[in-house]
This record gives structure tokens, sequence and C-alpha cells, in this order.
């Protein structure tokens, strides 16, 4: 199946309330839109006579040496999609050689998807992302648990205050997990509640020395997830981030924000080369990978795609969406000349009315 068929059969498979939760934005979910059309407004320029037989496309990411430059972004809930959830999601990720990025809202605890990733690779890449909690000993106790479970760094998403309203989901009334269903992560933590969905607090009032204290409190890498300004992006790397995720959530906070990869090449500027950038947001085909990569990006992160594969055939259908996307931007890469990631440049990709 190509991405789309896996998609159009996650839909037929899914309960109805399920794909909107999954599916939906904010708003009237203009943000969601523009993540993937953005990347009809860019175009590849390839070079010719400069390639190989071979492409080199491994990258080197925080704990995660020659990883794919696919990432499994973090979603929510996936015994939601398939019953059998992250530990699927974790065994297709580590067989492909993907870095997995699991949730504080996952349904499956921490310690149990590093379990199931081992399975599929002896030494499997998995990051924790969490949000920091208004209360420091709940994040703390957080960190221990991702950094016990043996995950290979942490992901910070700072992109929310508050959550988003999601209008699909106010519509059908989904404001909770069904029973059986928890955020596994939140359990038993000191005053953070049963490990229902309401148990993930948000706080407008966390700031930069927040998270400064949270890196502060782990030896792991931690990664800033939910930057699309470029002072931002400096700030994170001057408060020890260890990588920027240029990232808008996926279109499922702000309804009135740019798409990610039109943040991508200011973020990369501020940064430097002082840490990697990746982008997490609207990319859907192997070319979209190209793209980012060619703009500055060191990987890209996919989460919807992965759980359409999920609902459609489990493990097999994870698998399916990595490899196809890891093959497709193989592809375009040799279409391009190049022999390896570093080959791909901004003075490659055109947009309609001019070059970055």
């Amino acid at each position: 199946m190509t991405l789309r068929e896996l998609h159009d059969r996650a839909r037929k498979l899914l309960d109805p309330v399920v794909y909107d939760y999954v599916a939906g934005g904010a708003g009237e979910e203009r943000a969601l839109v523009e993540n993937e059309r953005a990347f009809d407004r860019y175009a590849l320029l390839p070079r010719v006579l400069s390639g190989g037989e071979a492409r080199e496309t491994g990258v080197d990411l925080p704990g995660a040496p020659q990883a794919s430059p696919v990432v499994v972004a973090p979603t929510a809930f996936h015994r939601l999609a398939h019953r059998a959830g992250e530990r699927a999601t974790a065994r297709a990720a580590a067989a492909e050689g993907a870095v997995l990025v699991t949730g504080t809202a996952a349904t499956v605890a921490v310690s149990d998807v590093v379990a199931a990733a081992r399975e599929a690779a002896p030494d499997p890449a998995v990051w924790f992302q969490l949000y920091l909690h208004p209360r420091p000993e709940v994040t703390g106790a957080l960190v221990r648990r991702a950094e016990d479970a043996g995950c290979a760094a942490l992901v910070v998403t700072v992109d929310s205050p508050v959550f988003g309203r999601h209008t699909r989901d106010l519509r059908n009334g989904f404001t909770d997990l069904p029973p059986g269903y928890a955020a596994e992560n939140m359990r038993d933590l000191p005053g953070a509640g049963p490990g229902e969905l309401t148990a993930i607090p948000m706080s407008a009032a966390l700031r930069w020395p927040d998270f400064a204290e949270a890196v502060r409190g782990t030896s792991l890498p931690v990664l800033v997830k939910g930057v699309l300004h470029p002072d931002d992006a400096r700030l994170a790397v001057e408060h020890g981030a260890a990588g920027v995720i240029v990232s808008n959530h996926g279109g499922r906070q702000c309804d009135a924000v740019p798409a990610a990869v039109d943040c991508l090449p200011a973020a990369v500027e501020a940064v430097a080369g002082r840490v990697p950038v990746l982008l997490d947001g609207g990319v859907r085909r192997g070319s979209d990978v190209a793209v980012a990569l060619a703009l500055g990006a060191r990987a890209v992160g996919v989460g919807r795609p992965v759980v359409w594969g999920l609902a459609a055939d489990g493990e097999a259908g994870v698998r399916r969406v990595l490899a196809t996307l890891r093959d497709e931007y193989d592809h375009t890469l040799a279409l391009c000349g190049g022999r390896r990631n570093t080959d791909l440049g901004p003075g490659m990709v055109v947009r309609k009315g001019g070059t970055w």
C-alpha cells in the first residue's frame, strides 16, 4: 500500500471519533492544512553527473548515531488505533533503524515501550517526550522514569501553554480517554491524578528558566520541540538544548501560525550549526524529506502517517510507512545527484517567486 492507501484503510477501520482526534487540528484547521500544502510551494533543483551507485542517508542524532532521517514523532494514545499500541510502534521503529519519540500521553508506559523496541533491535533509540509540569517534582519524576527505562534523549514540548481548541473533538464530545485507557506515564506521580488525559496539565506561567532547570536535572541530551520563531531557536540553545525541533504541533495548537517548513530556514540560521535542527510537520513523501534536509534539517519527524499505518496493519503498517519514506528519500537523493545528505543544500530548493 502507498501511504495514502494506508490512510484510507485506517479511516475505514477506526472509530470516527478516534479518527477525528488523530486527523484533526485546532480551530478551522488552517495550520494543519498549511503544513502539507506548504511543501507544494517548494521544488528541488537537481544536480547532474555528481551521484553514486549507493547513498549514505544515515544521520547522527543525540543518542542515535546513523539513524534513519525519518523520526517517529510523538503522538498520543496509540492503543486507540491498534490493540498493541506503542509496543507495535516501538518494534517497527527499531526494526527500521528509526528514532522513536514516545510521549507522556502514551497508552503504554515508557519502560514497556523501550522493552518492546529491544525485541526488534539490540540498541534501539527511544526518546521520551514530556511537557514541563507546573510542579518541578513531577517533571523530575517523569525524567527519572525515562532515564530508568533506558531512553537516549528527552524531548520537551514547549508550544503548549494551554490545550489547543480542537473543534472536531469538542463536536464529538471527546474530552477524555474511554474506560480502560490511560496516559500510563502519569500513573502514581505526586499529585498527578490516576493517569487519565486530564492528568497532563499545561501552564502558561512556565518560562525558559524552568526548562533550564529540567536540563540541569538530567544527564540525557534534551531537545526542544515546538519552536517557530528564530529567537526561540537561539534561546533554546543558550539554555542548554541539545537540539531544536521546528514544529507547530501538527496544527493542533494555534490555528494562525505558519507551516513548520516555512519557519525552518530562519531557525537553522539562528542555531548556526551549534545543535541539530529537526523538522516536524507536513512530511508525507520522500521528496518532502529531501526538501527539509536541503533547507537545513538534520532529520524529519512524522506523526499522523505512523498512526495510519498502525491502524491499518499494526507493526507491519508502521514499518511500511517508515520504509516507504526512507526509500523514496533515497530515490530522490539519487535523482538530485547526491550521495549523502549533505549534498543537498538551500541552493537546490526553489520556491514560486524565487530561490532561498
